[in-house]
């Protein structure tokens, strides 16, 4: 699992018949988790633009988006609220 910060949305008009419904979101990992990256994920959660989020990865990521079948690598399932919290030692 990542912590990363939504970043932006991704619009796909034609998707895999298990994603339909789904929003993608893009997500940039924090540097706290190694070296940054970016990732579309699907948004579980009901994420915003700036929000930290959890990000599920593989299998984990497919289980939460409801199919095993879906081509799902990345998920959002949580918001995290005090995100200052994860700066302090």
């Amino acid at each position: 699992m990542l912590i990363a910060k939504v970043i932006g949305t991704v619009v796909a008009t034609r998707k895999n018949s298990n994603l339909i419904g789904s929003k993608f979101m893009i997500v940039e990992t924090l540097p706290v988790m190694g070296e940054t990256q970016r990732l579309v994920a699907v948004d579980q959660a009901g994420a915003g633009i700036e929000d930290l989020v959890l990000v599920a990865l593989g299998s984990a990521a497919r289980m939460q988006s409801g199919s095993e079948n879906s081509s799902t690598d990345a998920a959002i399932v949580g918001i995290i609220d005090n995100p200052e919290e994860i700066f302090i030692k």
